[in-house]
């Protein structure tokens, strides 16, 4: 049996028919004629010696064969089209567009632009907080910041920079006692945000905290309006302490209870294959912030 691949047109003339079921539609999408797409697919099972398609009505369907074989072709031609698109990418000295939480974006990352910018004036950097930017990771995204527990997906290679601490914070007008860590917590109203809903319960969880007790007083879609709320002195909110640093540092809010370091990573997320030479300047640059953070 022969090893030999079969040609790569008749593989993509294969992949574009089991997506759509029509020879037709196939040529159409590959700007071909409908006999040449047929010469390819009978050239194709041919060579493999299996039947990849039957009628079915006025159509095609797939057979065991066909199913099997377009798992692969269908995977492997998205991962040549990442490819394709991050060369291009590269060669057009195109901006290198970096996804992130749209809170971590607002609370971290913007207020230290300036610094990156005066260590790396060479990084040509867009930043974006699209909520399905990591789908598009490897084609118009080139990485992409995530809070997340490992184990990490096959089909990324993930930069572990920092382990994620949250605790509860508020604004210092929320208690009038001389010592804040005193207060009965669960006594407080409690924010929750709906994009970390167990937040809460690993961080009482791992103080050792009845879950029993805890409050559900005000939920909101993002955490940035949560801290918001907090700001504002309407309970308190839950957050990872990076997001809140700088609110600790000049007092807008205060932390008498801790933070607690939770299984989730801050990671960057790269498609497969060696970074471009920015992405490596930009990871340096984030683990010296966020060492700066921890310490």
């Amino acid at each position: 049996m022969s090893d030999r691949l079969p040609s790569l047109n008749a593989l993509r003339a294969f992949d574009e028919t089991a997506r759509t079921l029509s020879v037709t539609r196939a040529a159409e999408a590959l700007h071909v004629t409908h006999g040449a797409v047929s010469r390819q697919l009978k050239q194709l099972e041919a060579q493999l010696g299996v039947t990849l398609f039957r009628r079915h009505g006025r159509g095609l369907m797939l057979t065991q064969e066909g199913e099997l074989l377009r798992a692969s072709t269908s995977q492997a031609f998205e991962r040549l089209g990442q490819a394709c698109t991050q060369l291009r990418r590269r060669a057009s000295q195109a901006p290198l567009v970096l996804g992130c939480p749209g809170s971590f974006l607002a609370r971290w990352f913007i207020p230290r632009l300036d610094r990156l910018k005066a260590q790396c004036p060479e990084l040509n950097l867009h930043l974006t907080a699209d909520e399905e930017v990591a789908g598009r990771l490897g084609t118009d995204v080139d990485a992409v910041l995530r809070f997340a527990e490992p184990p990490w997906p096959d089909d990324v290679r993930v930069v572990e920079l920092a382990p994620e601490r949250m605790g509860p914070v508020l604004a210092p007008q929320r208690l009038d006692l001389p010592d804040p860590a005193a207060c009965e917590m669960t006594t407080l109203p409690m924010l929750h945000t709906q994009s970390r809903p167990q937040a809460w319960s690993q961080w009482f969880a791992a103080k050792g905290l009845d879950p029993a007790t805890m409050r559900h007083d005000q939920s909101f879609e993002h955490l940035h309006y949560m801290l918001e709320a907090a700001l504002v002195g309407l309970g308190v909110a839950i957050a990872p302490s990076y997001l809140v640093e700088e609110d600790l540092r000049t007092g807008r809010l205060i932390a008498p209870w801790g933070f607690i370091e939770t299984p989730a990573r801050l990671g960057l997320w790269l498609p497969p294959g060696p970074p471009r030479r920015d992405i490596e300047r930009l990871t340096g640059w984030l683990i010296q912030e966020l060492d700066r953070s921890c310490a």
